[in-house]
C-alpha cells in the first residue's frame, strides 16, 4: 500500500514538473484542442470561396508605383525600352520588398540622367517626370528611414 501511495505521489510530481515547463497557457491549449469540434463540415455543403487580397500598400508607396507608372509609359512611348523595362521591374519589386525596390529605382533615376532628348518640350516631361518619382522616392526613403538625409 506504502508502494501505490509513492507511486502516486512520484506521478503526480511529474505531471507538475511537465505542467510547470509548459506554462500554464499552453497546457490550456492543449486541453482545449481535444475537445470535440462541434459541427463538422458536409461533404455536400458548398465551401465559401475565400478572396485572396494583396496587402494594402503604404500612401506614399501608391505615390511611388504611379509616378514610376507614369513615367515608364512615357518612356516607352518614346522609344526607351530598357530603361521603360527597369523601372516596371523595380516598381514590381515594391511589392516584395520595398527596400530593395527604392534602391533600384534610385539607381535606374541615375540612369535617365544620362538619356536626352533633342525636343525641349519633351525634355521638360521628361524632367518633370523625373522630379516627381525622385521627391516620391526620396519622401520613402525617409519615412523608411533608409537613407541619412541632410537637415536643410
Amino acid at each position: 500500500m506504502l508502494d501505490a501511495a509513492i507511486g502516486f505521489l512520484v506521478f503526480l510530481l511529474v505531471g507538475a514538473g511537465i505542467v510547470v515547463l509548459l506554462g500554464p497557457g499552453n497546457v490550456m491549449r492543449r486541453i482545449a484542442s481535444f475537445r470535440h469540434p462541434g459541427k463538422l463540415p458536409s461533404l455536400f455543403e458548398s465551401r465559401r470561396p475565400v478572396d485572396v487580397v494583396p496587402p494594402a500598400l503604404n500612401p506614399k508607396t501608391q505615390r511611388v508605383v504611379v509616378a514610376a507608372g507614369r513615367l515608364s509609359s512615357w518612356m516607352r512611348a518614346h522609344g526607351h525600352e530598357d530603361v521603360a523595362r527597369d523601372i516596371r521591374n523595380a516598381a514590381a519589386r515594391l511589392n516584395g520588398n520595398e527596400a530593395t525596390g527604392l534602391y533600384a529605382l534610385q539607381t535606374v533615376l541615375r540612369r535617365i540622367r544620362v538619356v536626352n532628348i533633342s525636343d525641349t518640350t519633351a525634355q521638360e516631361r521628361l524632367k518633370g517626370l523625373v522630379i516627381e518619382l525622385r521627391t516620391a522616392v526620396d519622401d520613402r526613403f525617409e519615412q523608411l528611414e533608409l537613407l541619412p538625409f541632410r537637415k536643410p
